[in-house]
């Protein structure tokens, strides 16, 4: 990400003209390096830097916060980084960091329900279409859950097809075995 400003300017600009921005870090993990964002509220991305659209991605959240992209962190992506850490060691299974996440009301419903999913387990698209009042939009389910921006803290790993199998990971499914593993998940 060459073209964006240096965290000393960012910083600088937002002491100047009180701006807000998006602080952008990369994060190592066991899956391979993490792009992480976070503005002043809360963590906003989490997506795996080996993605093939992660860019577009990028300018995508950068157009829905309506805010600059800045290479540097913030008390909630160090904050992430620690449990994140905690998570791949096993001692964390609830993220606590802030998560700001918009979308349109079906989009935030669903990602309400993969958060309320308990660690160490599993949800199909179909269970998680009747938990939001829409017992025939499964599709629609996996179509929100394709659009969530942040993998591991909005648990999108943990649904399955009504048949148990894995299906549809962006990070890929080796990512969601390994994650599913981690976690003991169980059906």
């Amino acid at each position: 990400m060459n073209n964006l400003p240096s965290t000393t300017e960012m910083r600088q600009a937002v002491r100047d003209r009180d701006v807000d921005c998006m602080f952008l870090s990369w994060l190592r993990s066991p899956l391979g390096q993490l792009a992480a964002g976070a503005t002043a509220e809360g963590v906003c991305l989490l997506e795996f830097a080996d993605r093939d659209l992660l860019e577009a991605e990028l300018a995508a959240v950068g157009r829905v916060f309506d805010v600059p992209l800045v290479e540097g962190s913030n008390d909630h992506l160090a904050r992430l980084q620690v449990e994140l850490a905690g998570y791949f060691e096993g001692s964390v299974h609830r993220f606590t960091v802030p998560l700001v996440y918009p979308g349109t009301p079906f989009q935030r419903r669903v990602w309400q329900q993969l958060l309320a999913i308990p660690y160490g387990q599993r949800r199909t698209y179909e269970q998680i279409a009747l938990a939001v009042g829409k017992p025939r939009a499964a599709r629609a389910v996996g179509q929100a859950n394709g659009l969530n921006r942040m993998a591991i803290l909005i648990p999108c790993h943990r649904l399955v097809n009504k048949n148990g199998q894995l299906a549809g990971y962006g990070g890929g499914l080796w990512r969601k075995q390994f994650l599913l593993d981690l976690e003991g998940a169980t059906a």
